[in-house]
């Protein structure tokens, strides 16, 4: 299992992001996503890390689909692929109904057959194809030219079972978040390589994101996560995933620990077929140090 880690925010000016990619490649690392803030733009921000610091895999996690044309997002997703010298993975989302309706003022209404139109105008984008689509809530007709660029690998953001169906067959996998390791295990990694295998494409990948902290007190940590985003349990898709689980709300995904205890839930995503687990350390800033240097040490035990 490959592990990367999450970029969380935070006030920081760009060199000192940037540092932080150039911290997570000299720790042995294998990759480095971004998010989508409300400060930070993902696309951007992974086009100047790749650009500076080589030697690192670079992602999102995620780009929102509908504020992005596949037009527009093909030509951003192969400009980042040209900076990162073939190292760049899109992950792309839909969001959910509160941003997209609320913020955006897009319609929500049937996502996963707008994520379907989508993926099906951009892979051949993505691949310097011209294409004349016309779906019923998606219309694309042109070519992206990017010369000598292969195409990125891209991830769909899924954690029910249309989603992860969705993304087996036509895409290179899926980027999960607030999912444990029992339930990727018993319900996301199965369902996935099913549909992917159907498909005829390749064994997917399957990205776990995490937050984590190595810590000597987890019930402040869980205490500090519920605060910061107890309101995102209220989106649709994160409170079925928490329903699914028998979890009442986010905070109860955190890994919280020991080294004992962080160490076995890495090898607990391992075993239930991640295939890169993105960690996001937590917690004070002495706190956040350690979890990082214990993830570059867990990397090298997993690989």
């Amino acid at each position: 299992m490959r592990i990367g880690t999450f970029f969380n925010g935070g006030d920081q000016r760009l060199p000192a992001v940037i540092e932080r990619v150039r911290q997570a490649r000299d720790a042995g690392l294998d990759s480095f996503y971004f998010p989508r803030l409300s400060s930070w733009d993902p696309i951007t921000l992974a086009a100047i890390s790749a650009g500076q610091v080589p030697g690192i895999d670079i992602g999102t996690g995620v780009a929102l689909a509908q504020p992005h044309h596949p037009l527009t997002m093909a030509a951003q997703a192969l400009t980042v692929q040209a900076a990162a010298a073939g190292r760049f993975t899109l992950g792309l989302g839909l969001g959910h109904r509160q941003i997209i309706e609320g913020s955006f003022g897009y319609s929500y209404d049937r996502p996963a057959r707008y994520m379907r139109e989508y993926l099906t105008a951009l892979q051949p984008l993505l691949a310097g194809t011209e294409i004349d689509f016309r779906g019923e809530l998606l219309t694309a007709a042109g070519r992206v030219t990017v010369p000598s660029v292969s195409r990125p690998s891209v991830l769909v953001a899924a954690l029910g079972p249309m989603m992860l169906r969705l993304a087996g067959e036509l895409a290179s996998g899926t980027i999960t978040v607030w999912a444990g390791p029992e339930y990727l295990g018993e319900h996301i990694v199965p369902t996935i390589r099913r549909a992917a295998e159907a498909a005829g494409q390749p064994e997917p990948r399957v990205v776990a994101t995490v937050l984590v902290a190595l810590t000597a007190d987890p019930d402040t940590i869980r205490d500090s996560v519920a605060v910061q985003f107890g309101a995102a349990a209220d989106f649709a898709s994160y409170r079925s995933l928490l329903d699914r689980q028998g979890m009442a709300g986010l905070a109860e995904t955190v890994v919280a620990g020991d080294e004992t205890e962080v160490a076995a839930a890495f090898r607990a995503f391992a075993d239930a077929g991640v295939t890169e687990l993105l960690v996001a350390p937590i917690g004070t800033p002495a706190e956040q140090a350690r979890t990082f240097e214990f993830a570059a040490t867990q990397r090298r035990l997993l690989a």
